[in-house]
């Protein structure tokens, strides 16, 4: 089983308009309301793709509640652990364009986050890999996912690890087995680290190189639609789609963490694990409703990805 955690999850609220004009009141033509937060993407592709996944995390208040009824309707098995601040909301307005406003969160107090840990390490004993998605709500710790993933590794599962700034930070020391940031999130962590003029790929490969010396055991370092750069133990890879997909970027990283659970629980080859994430990402691009996968596209991008394994001395782009 794939254990996905959602420690801030949320409700995504789409107002769908006609055009978005500040200062001004607007009738909104469609209203549509899902379970939110990445690890719950995460679980939602997996889910769809028929994959065993449990999704675990924190809710709380009538927003909770409506995740959580949102999560049975849409037969996700679920093991969230209750608190007493209200989750958030994520709400969209969408013109063709989208504006986001995103809600801080609830405050987490120490009592609930030792139970959190409580149930989660009782869920560990059927978890081959889990997946720790997302920012941290308020009152948690920076070493929060630090203390995760420690639990994982001492359980026999492998992690998968999908944050940015302070918690990506204090989460490397615990070693991960797998990071996914962004090249933004990659600057951000390295900040002092010296330019050196290979192109963005170039950039991505000796970035994540470094992240990965600070404790993950791999680094896939997407490159938005120009895929994704994996550095592991085995190899470098930079892996591409066969073509520029048109669509919805929204959830199209979290495909590509789904794919990469799926690949570390079958243990297979980087190489295949890597164009199945940048299969899964670009068919989530695709998809009619953002954050899912249509699993016959996905299969269509598969057969047509480009993996190029390269040295260190990656050639300007």
């Amino acid at each position: 089983m794939i254990l996905t955690v959602t420690l801030n999850a949320a409700l995504d609220v789409t107002y769908r308009v006609e055009a978005l004009v500040p200062h001004t009141t607007h009738r909104v033509a469609e209203v549509s309301e899902r379970a939110g937060g990445k690890g719950l993407n995460v679980a939602r592709v997996l889910h769809g793709l028929g994959e065993p996944v449990l999704a675990t995390g924190l809710l709380g208040g009538d927003t909770g509640a409506r995740v959580r009824r949102l999560l049975g309707e849409a037969g996700l098995g679920e093991a969230f652990v209750p608190i007493g601040d209200e989750t958030r909301r994520t709400v969209a307005v969408v013109d063709g364009d989208a504006t986001g406003f995103w809600e801080p969160g609830p405050v987490v107090t120490p009592g609930e986050w030792d139970a959190f840990r409580a149930r989660y390490a009782s869920l560990l004993g059927d978890a081959t890999v889990v997946v720790l998605s997302g920012s941290l709500p308020r009152g948690l710790p920076a070493d929060a996912y630090a203390t995760l993933i420690a639990a994982a590794r001492e359980a026999g599962a492998r992690t998968v690890l999908d944050t940015s700034g302070a918690p990506l930070s204090a989460a490397l020391p615990a070693r991960p087995d797998v990071v996914k940031p962004n090249l933004h999130e990659l600057r951000e962590l390295l900040a002092d680290a010296p330019a050196d003029g290979r192109g963005a790929a170039g950039e991505l490969v000796r970035l994540a190189g470094a992240v990965r010396a600070l404790g993950a055991g791999a680094v896939v370092a997407s490159a938005g639609a120009d895929g994704l750069v994996g550095v592991t133990a085995d190899g470098v890879w930079r892996v591409r789609p066969p073509e520029r997909v048109a669509g919805n970027p929204t959830g199209a990283g979290d495909a590509s963490v789904a794919a990469l659970a799926r690949g570390l629980r079958d243990r297979s080859p980087w190489p295949r694990i890597l164009t199945d994430a940048v299969a899964l990402s670009a068919a989530a691009v695709a998809a009619p409703v953002a954050g899912t996968v249509e699993a016959a596209t996905a299969d269509r991008f598969r057969t047509s990805v480009t993996v190029t394994e390269i040295t260190q001395e990656f050639p300007a782009c």
